[in-house]
C-alpha cells in the first residue's frame, strides 16, 4: 500500500486505534476485534512484546487490515518496523531524524508534537499528519480548534484522551482522525476476550465521527449560502 493510500485511509476512516497491551496474545486479539467491528486500521505500540513480530504476521495474514507501529523513537526502530510491513509509523513525540527517514521511505509518518511551534517543526519535517498528544489535556477540542484556526494548513490527529464525551467535539473543531487506546479498546475486554464488546464500540466511535463530518458539510452549506 503507498504512501498516499494509507494516508487517505486514514483520513476516510478517521479513527486509529492504539493497542497497548502487555502481551502479543492480546494485541492480536485486540487487532482482530478493531477490525471486524469495522475500522481496518490498527496501531501496535511497540511497548507489546514481541511488537515487531505480530506487526509481521498481522500485515501477511490480514491482508484488507492496516497495520501501523507505534511509540517508534528512533530510525533504527523505525527500520525494523518498515521491514516487518508496517504502513505507517507513529510516535508521542516528534523526532526530526526519524521522520525523515520515514518520508525518504515513502512510509506515511504521524509524529506526536503539542505546541505550535512543535506542530510547525513537525510538519516541514515532511511528516504526513501530526498527532497533537495529549491533547485532551490542554484544551481539547477548543485546542484543536485553535490550533486550526492558525494552521489550517496542517491536518491534525487528535490524541491523548479521546472519548465517547468528545470524539465528535474533535472532528467538529477539524481533527482529521482520533487517536484512541482503552476507551475504543478496553482493557477488560481484552482480559475477558469480549470481541462483541469492541465490535459495539468501534460502530460506536465510526458514528460519532459519521456525525461529526455531516454536521461540518452542513456548516459549510449555510456559510456559502450566506455568500
Amino acid at each position: 500500500m503507498k504512501r498516499e493510500e494509507v494516508c487517505a485511509r486514514i483520513r476516510e476512516i478517521g479513527i486509529i486505534p492504539a493497542i497497548r497491551v502487555s502481551s502479543a496474545d492480546d494485541a492480536h486479539f485486540a487487532a482482530e476485534a478493531v477490525a471486524k467491528g469495522g475500522i481496518p486500521i490498527v496501531e501496535i505500540t511497540l511497548t507489546v512484546p514481541g511488537a515487531i513480530k505480530l506487526i509481521s504476521h498481522l500485515v501477511h495474514h490480514h491482508p484488507k487490515l492496516m497495520v501501523g507501529a507505534g511509540t517508534v523513537l528512533d530510525t533504527d526502530t523505525a527500520r525494523q518496523c518498515i521491514e516487518a510491513g508496517a504502513h505507517f509509523l507513529t510516535s508521542p513525540a516528534f523526532d526530526r531524524a526519524t521522520t525523515e527517514f520515514a518520508a525518504k521511505e515513502s512510509i506515511a509518518v504521524l509524529p506526536g508534537a503539542l505546541t505550535p511551534t512543535e506542530i510547525v517543526t513537525a510538519w516541514r519535517a515532511s511528516c504526513d499528519l501530526v498527532k497533537v498528544f495529549p491533547c485532551a489535556h490542554v484544551g481539547g477540542d477548543t485546542y484543536i480548534k485553535a490550533i486550526k484556526a492558525a494552521l489550517p494548513q496542517i491536518p491534525l490527529v487528535a490524541a491523548g484522551g479521546v472519548n465517547q464525551q468528545n470524539a465528535a467535539a474533535f472532528i467538529f473543531a477539524g481533527a482529521e482522525a482520533l487517536g484512541i487506546g482503552t476507551q475504543l479498546i478496553p482493557t477488560e475486554s481484552i482480559e475477558r476476550r469480549q470481541a462483541k464488546r469492541i465490535h459495539e464500540l468501534a460502530q460506536r466511535f465510526l458514528g460519532f465521527v459519521k456525525d461529526a463530518r455531516s454536521r461540518l458539510e452542513l456548516q459549510k452549506d449555510r456559510v456559502a449560502a450566506t455568500k
